[in-house]
Protein backbone atom coordinates (compact mmCIF):
# COMPACT_ATOMS: atom_id res chain seq x y z
CA UNK A 1 0.00 0.00 0.00
CA UNK A 2 2.66 2.47 1.06
CA UNK A 3 4.30 2.04 -2.45
CA UNK A 4 0.77 3.20 -4.58
CA UNK A 5 0.94 5.64 -2.25
CA UNK A 6 4.79 6.87 -3.22
CA UNK A 7 3.77 6.12 -6.73
CA UNK A 8 0.67 8.42 -6.37
CA UNK A 9 2.77 10.90 -4.72
CA UNK A 10 5.55 10.42 -7.12
CA UNK A 11 3.30 10.65 -10.21
CA UNK A 12 1.03 14.22 -8.61
CA UNK A 13 5.25 15.81 -8.22
CA UNK A 14 5.67 15.13 -11.61
CA UNK A 15 2.30 16.34 -12.80
CA UNK A 16 3.20 20.03 -11.16
CA UNK A 17 6.60 19.99 -13.63
CA UNK A 18 6.46 20.09 -17.42
CA UNK A 19 5.89 16.76 -18.41
CA UNK A 20 5.92 15.93 -21.98
CA UNK A 21 4.21 12.63 -23.55
CA UNK A 22 6.62 9.63 -24.03
CA UNK A 23 6.81 10.21 -27.73
CA UNK A 24 8.08 13.58 -27.12
CA UNK A 25 6.78 17.05 -27.70
CA UNK A 26 8.00 20.68 -29.35
CA UNK A 27 11.37 21.27 -27.76
CA UNK A 28 10.79 18.18 -26.16
CA UNK A 29 13.09 14.25 -27.20
CA UNK A 30 10.82 11.22 -26.65
CA UNK A 31 11.32 9.13 -24.46
CA UNK A 32 13.73 6.41 -26.66
CA UNK A 33 15.11 9.32 -27.52
CA UNK A 34 16.55 10.00 -23.93
CA UNK A 35 17.44 6.57 -23.35
CA UNK A 36 19.57 6.59 -26.86
CA UNK A 37 21.54 9.72 -25.63
CA UNK A 38 23.40 7.15 -23.22
CA UNK A 39 22.94 3.96 -25.04
CA UNK A 40 21.55 2.04 -27.80
CA UNK A 41 19.40 0.28 -26.28
CA UNK A 42 15.89 0.99 -24.59
CA UNK A 43 14.06 0.09 -20.97
CA UNK A 44 10.68 -0.70 -21.28
CA UNK A 45 9.67 0.98 -18.21
CA UNK A 46 6.02 -0.96 -18.25
CA UNK A 47 3.63 1.65 -16.04
CA UNK A 48 6.71 3.32 -14.80
CA UNK A 49 7.44 4.55 -18.17
CA UNK A 50 5.65 8.59 -17.60
CA UNK A 51 7.52 8.84 -14.46
CA UNK A 52 10.47 7.97 -15.64
CA UNK A 53 10.25 9.84 -18.52
CA UNK A 54 9.54 12.51 -16.63
CA UNK A 55 12.72 12.20 -14.21
CA UNK A 56 15.04 11.84 -17.19
CA UNK A 57 13.51 14.59 -18.95
CA UNK A 58 14.37 16.86 -15.48
CA UNK A 59 17.75 15.56 -15.73
CA UNK A 60 18.14 16.14 -19.64
CA UNK A 61 16.82 20.05 -19.04
CA UNK A 62 19.59 20.28 -16.02
CA UNK A 63 21.86 18.68 -17.98
CA UNK A 64 21.44 20.66 -21.32
CA UNK A 65 21.67 24.03 -19.31
CA UNK A 66 24.89 22.91 -18.15
CA UNK A 67 23.72 21.70 -14.25
CA UNK A 68 24.40 18.25 -15.09
CA UNK A 69 27.60 16.56 -17.16
CA UNK A 70 26.71 13.82 -19.33
CA UNK A 71 28.46 11.55 -17.84
CA UNK A 72 26.55 11.93 -14.67
CA UNK A 73 23.04 12.34 -16.74
CA UNK A 74 24.01 8.53 -18.38
CA UNK A 75 24.90 7.41 -14.83
CA UNK A 76 21.75 8.84 -13.56
CA UNK A 77 19.71 7.04 -16.37
CA UNK A 78 21.63 3.32 -16.15
CA UNK A 79 21.35 3.70 -12.36
CA UNK A 80 17.25 3.94 -12.19
CA UNK A 81 17.62 1.11 -14.86
CA UNK A 82 19.32 -1.49 -12.91
CA UNK A 83 17.02 -0.84 -9.81
CA UNK A 84 14.15 -1.11 -12.03
CA UNK A 85 15.60 -3.98 -13.31
CA UNK A 86 15.99 -5.92 -10.11
CA UNK A 87 13.12 -4.13 -7.89
CA UNK A 88 10.58 -2.25 -9.80
CA UNK A 89 9.32 -5.79 -12.00
CA UNK A 90 9.21 -7.47 -8.56
CA UNK A 91 5.83 -8.96 -7.66
CA UNK A 92 7.26 -9.24 -3.61
CA UNK A 93 5.72 -6.13 -2.71
CA UNK A 94 8.34 -5.43 -0.01
CA UNK A 95 11.18 -5.30 -2.73
CA UNK A 96 8.24 -3.15 -5.17
CA UNK A 97 8.38 -0.81 -2.03
CA UNK A 98 11.90 -0.41 -2.11
CA UNK A 99 11.94 0.50 -5.62
CA UNK A 100 9.08 2.88 -5.19
CA UNK A 101 11.32 4.93 -2.59
CA UNK A 102 14.63 4.82 -4.72
CA UNK A 103 13.03 5.74 -7.58
CA UNK A 104 11.18 8.67 -4.96
CA UNK A 105 14.44 9.77 -4.46
CA UNK A 106 16.17 10.04 -8.15
CA UNK A 107 12.80 12.07 -9.10
CA UNK A 108 13.67 14.46 -6.17
CA UNK A 109 17.44 14.84 -7.20
CA UNK A 110 16.17 15.58 -11.12
CA UNK A 111 13.80 18.33 -9.59
CA UNK A 112 16.49 20.19 -7.82
CA UNK A 113 18.97 19.63 -10.88
CA UNK A 114 16.14 21.52 -12.47
CA UNK A 115 15.30 23.55 -10.67
CA UNK A 116 18.94 25.05 -10.25
CA UNK A 117 18.26 25.91 -13.94
CA UNK A 118 15.26 26.47 -14.39
CA UNK A 119 13.45 29.32 -13.05
CA UNK A 120 10.10 28.49 -13.63
CA UNK A 121 10.16 25.99 -11.22
CA UNK A 122 11.48 28.53 -8.42
CA UNK A 123 8.54 30.91 -9.31
CA UNK A 124 6.38 31.05 -5.61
Amino acid sequence: MRGLLMIGAAALLAGCVSSPSLEGTRGAPSFEALQQMCSPQTVDYGNDAQNVYTTFFDAYVANRRGRLSKEDFCAFQASIAQRHASEGTSSDPKVRNQWVQFFADQRAQAISWRSAVDPTLRAG
